[in-house]
């Protein structure tokens, strides 16, 4: 003896319960477009009689409300998908999303090609976008179709809203606290130069060595710990008396720990500076 197996009511169950068509069903669930007295109260009973709930995906797409709330983050290659920090962002959306029906996808535009952004506006199941590592042409580039449904995550502008991260800020904090531990030779590892929250703590950096009449040891970076690693062996190549790394990012730093025990040099333990008579950087 088999057991039936019990489906949820689709459309089509609707539709032939109540005696119309596919697409009058639609409309009377939907609420839009014409549908007459009798069979609106003929496919509400249908509803009721088979209990139908109406698919939330295929709603939205009927309605062009879009069912994907899209994470695009630009970088010179795919790799940039595999940042913690990407995965950080994904993650946060997905977890207010996920509530509401709404799924999050993310996706990948190439650094210098904008028409990514034309795609995601052509795709009826995008309902938004959130822009990751957002640079001022990115911004020019958004179709004014897609508008009102993307944000920026970091640099916006009057038809992009943002939410920026005090970057500049953080790395003063950083530099403060090495400062004041008696760090004298500090070099900072960076990240991509077309980046603009990359390049504040690299201002930050140049601004509080200069007041505090240190010399300039800057590395360039991309974020990624392979890059830190490097960096560190050219750092101790170039600066042996070197007694502190300042990384832009987690990843930067891991790699950044890993090229300095290669080297054999303990983190933390790095040559220090004698005690200052300041431990403070001015301003």
């Amino acid at each position: 003896m088999t057991t039936a197996v019990h489906r949820p009511a689709t459309l089509e169950d609707v539709a032939r319960v109540a005696g119309v068509s596919r697409s009058t069903a639609s409309r009377v669930i939907a609420g839009t477009g014409f549908a007459s007295p009798a069979a609106r109260e003929q496919v509400t009973a249908a509803v009721d009689q088979l209990g139908y709930v109406p698919n939330p995906a295929a709603r939205a797409l009927v309605r062009g409300g879009g069912v994907r709330l899209v994470v695009a983050v630009l970088g010179t290659s795919a790799a940039v998908l595999d940042d913690p920090y990407v995965h950080q962002v994904v993650g946060s959306a997905a977890r207010v999303c996920t509530p509401a029906g709404v799924g999050v996808a993310l996706h990948w535009l190439p650094f210098g090609d904008p028409r990514g952004l034309d795609q995601l506006d052509g795709d009826r199941s995008v309902c938004g976008v959130i822009l990751v590592n957002t640079t001022e042409e990115l911004l020019a580039a958004v179709p004014l179709s897609l508008r009102g449904r993307v944000v920026s995550i970091g640099v916006g502008s009057a038809t992009v809203p943002s939410f920026d991260v005090d970057n500049a800020g953080g790395a003063e904090a950083v530099l403060r606290h090495l400062y004041a531990s008696g760090r004298r030779r500090i070099a900072m590892v960076t990240g991509p130069r077309w980046l603009p929250c990359a390049q504040r703590p690299v201002r930050t950096y140049r601004h509080l060595m200069s007041l505090a009449g240190l010399p300039e040891r800057v590395l360039p970076g991309d974020f990624t710990a392979a890059r830190g690693r490097v960096a560190a062996g050219e750092a101790l190549r170039r600066w042996p008396d070197l007694d502190a790394i300042y990384a832009i990012s987690d990843d930067t730093a891991l790699g950044v720990i890993a090229g300095l025990r290669d080297a054999g040099a303990r983190v933390p333990g790095m040559s220090r500076w004698p005690a200052s008579t300041t431990s403070r950087l001015p301003g």
